[in-house]
């Protein structure tokens, strides 16, 4: 049985580096999907809380068309930490490759749940949001989701004058099975 004060403090650190690890993913996506920053508060905001570290690794990693090749390899660091970490809390040892296998399926599976619920979100949001209505939000989910949704809008066609667009469902029902598949996979690997 795991000692409470363990237990606590394991908490605690996947929930830092795991909120911290989600703001760059959102940042690593947001860039990628070319995301305009300048507009939104909330998006300067996200600029603001990751820019610190990673203006460091810009320094000696560089881009590569619009791909953010240093927030990447700053999310894959700080997952092997994490991992890390707990795993000395619990006294446990995982090799290098065991560990970055695991850090990168993490990652991968983090990717994939981001798409999940921000397609959710965009769903749900286009039910409750006025057609005319202007909402930043909305702006930010189109852009993330768009190259996942047009590909499949473009094979299912929604169903005219009865609302019903299926490409959220398949999208959605696409990424869970790459989910258990890929980082399934990986996981075993690990």
């Amino acid at each position: 049985m795991i000692n409470p004060f363990i237990q606590a403090l394991i908490f605690l650190i996947n929930t830092v580096f795991d909120i911290y690890i989600l703001l760059l993913m959102l940042r690593f996506l947001l860039t990628l999907m070319q995301v305009g920053f300048r507009n939104d508060p909330l998006l300067q905001l996200l600029l603001k809380l990751t820019n610190p570290p990673l203006q460091l690794l810009y320094s000696f990693i560089p881009g590569w068309k619009n791909i953010d090749i240093a927030a990447i390899v700053l999310m894959l660091m700080l997952k092997m930490l994490e991992w890390d970490l707990v795993n000395l809390l619990w006294g446990k040892s995982i090799g290098w490759f065991g560990l970055f296998i695991l850090s990168f399926a993490n990652i991968l599976s983090l990717i994939i749940y981001i798409f999940i619920f921000s397609v959710l979100i965009q769903v749900i949001l286009e039910w409750v949001t006025p057609r005319d209505g202007y909402n930043p939000i909305n702006n930010i989910l189109y852009y993330l989701n768009e190259p996942l949704l047009r590909p499949v809008r473009n094979w299912i066609k929604p169903m005219q004058g009865h609302g019903i667009d299926f490409a959220p469902l398949v999208v959605t029902i696409g990424l869970y099975l790459t989910n258990i598949l890929m980082v399934g996979f990986l996981l075993q690997l690990a």
